[in-house]
């Protein structure tokens, strides 16, 4: 619980009650916390002391940019057509990098010139639900860092993690979580190195909640970035059994023995062959499926790319685990709509069986899924049927409490999204103006 935000949105909206607001917080605070009542009282008297304190602020550094539309309003991190509009919007905050792939590229890395190689760098936040469960989320973020340096034609080198655990986390979940972590360290070969331990906001987030991240960087001489993507090549997926989603998932439905079926490294062991026997040096581009499935990795290929992707679902289907793909149907969420941690290798159609060849003697299965073509957007072949293959406003509702959510576009979208465009260009004029007045004091 964010005690500081309890008490900011209660000083807004009723500015004189601050008794009544003390009763309250220090009530909210006996309910997570075993302290006296008076110590509660005065720890809910010095946190609306310092709310109002940063209320009222001035200046373009302490002003916040506002849109008046909230992450879960917009779908932001839901991997859908709001998180992914957000994305572009970050691209053009940042504005021109001089990198060789950056965030306007929608790629999961960014990536930078040293020399004659490139330097890979990215960072994964784990999965918001597997809180409770730290092992797992530092083996599957672990999993995905070192999946989207591997995607970039890289052999990664080494991690770093962030790891942030409310006041009332229990110590050892920073242990078990790099547990997780330094198991797939230690299959892979690729150290972790140093990173950072902290509280959820320090004395004003309590409750155990757990976030955090890890990132990896690497080093290639032949990039497999999206943009790279030509009309007339192959597109080849490896087997998928899901990762940090589907282990939320299954989680949060009670179906926990499927949970082993992520606990794997067939993605990496993928990638190594291919970089072992120099076929990466083939391949146009490569990218993990994860962002809102395939529908959501589809998207982004060809609107960076400039081209269209057609796929045949029963190809793509032979791939998911037998296990996963029955429990998600058997609970209705769409299996193209979600994380598969499956690898796509898209590849001219003379190195398709090489790369075929050489995936499956590491003894991962692989097969040719679709093709890109000229123009935009991306279909799918279903019983004979060419549909239309876009992504919905949030990724395939997976648990029980997204399905209320729903996935379709809210009713006010296009106002929401006016009111984000003016948020990006205000943070950006903000921006100008502090370089501008930094730039005049030198």
């Amino acid at each position: 619980m964010d005690i500081e935000g309890y008490a900011k949105r209660a000083l807004r909206q009723d500015p004189a009650n601050e008794a009544g607001l003390e009763a309250q917080l220090a009530s909210r605070i006996l309910e997570i916390k075993k302290i006296s009542h008076e110590n509660a009282h005065e720890i809910a008297a010095a946190v609306i002391t310092e709310a109002k304190a940063t209320l009222q602020v001035e200046g373009d550094v302490l002003n916040p940019t506002l849109s008046g539309v909230s992450m879960g309003e917009f779908g932001v991190g839901s991997r859908g057509t709001g998180d992914f509009y957000v994305h572009a919007k970050l691209g053009e905050v940042i504005g021109q990098t001089g990198a060789v792939v950056d965030s306007s590229q929608l790629d999961d890395s960014g990536v930078v010139r040293i020399g004659n190689e490139y330097l890979v760098v990215t960072v994964d936040g784990i999965h918001s639900r597997l809180s409770d469960f730290p092992f797992l989320s530092g083996f599957h973020v672990a999993r995905a860092a070192l999946r989207d340096v591997y995607s970039m034609g890289a052999r990664p080198l080494a991690m770093l993690s962030d790891i942030h655990i409310a006041d009332d986390g229990d110590v050892a979940k920073i242990f078990d979580h790099i547990a997780g972590i330094t198991t797939v360290s230690e299959l892979t070969g690729i150290p972790l190195i140093t990173g950072s331990t902290l509280r959820i906001g320090g004395d004003m987030v309590i409750g155990d909640r757990m976030t955090g991240g890890v990132g990896a960087v690497g080093v290639t001489s032949s990039l497999t970035s999206r943009n790279q993507t030509r009309p007339g090549d192959f597109i080849l997926m490896t087997e998928g059994a899901g990762g940090g989603t589907i282990s939320t998932t299954a989680l949060y439905y009670g179906m926990h023995d499927v949970v082993e079926e992520t606990i794997n490294i067939r993605f990496l062991e993928a990638c190594e062959a291919l970089l072992k026997s120099g076929l990466h040096e083939k391949v146009h581009s490569m990218t993990d499926v994860t962002n809102g499935g395939i529908r959501g990795d589809a998207r982004e290929i060809s609107k960076t790319a400039g081209v269209k992707m057609v796929f045949e679902e029963t190809k793509i289907r032979a791939l998911v685990n037998p296990k996963v793909l029955s429990m998600l149907e058997g609970l209705k969420i769409d299996y193209l709509g979600v994380s598969l941690d499956a690898l796509l290798v898209i590849v001219p159609p003379e190195h398709a069986d090489a790369i075929l060849k050489t995936v499956r003697a590491a003894g991962v299965e692989i097969d040719v899924i679709g093709r890109v073509e000229e123009g935009n957007g991306a279909e799918i072949l279903i019983n004979g049927e060419l549909r239309d293959f876009a992504p919905r406003f949030r990724e395939s509702a997976y648990t029980p409490v997204k399905k209320v959510h729903g996935e379709e576009n809210p009713r006010d979208f296009e106002e929401m999204r006016a009111a984000i465009d003016r948020a990006a260009a205000g943070s950006i004029e903000k921006k100008q103006k502090v370089l501008e007045k930094i730039l005049q004091k030198r």
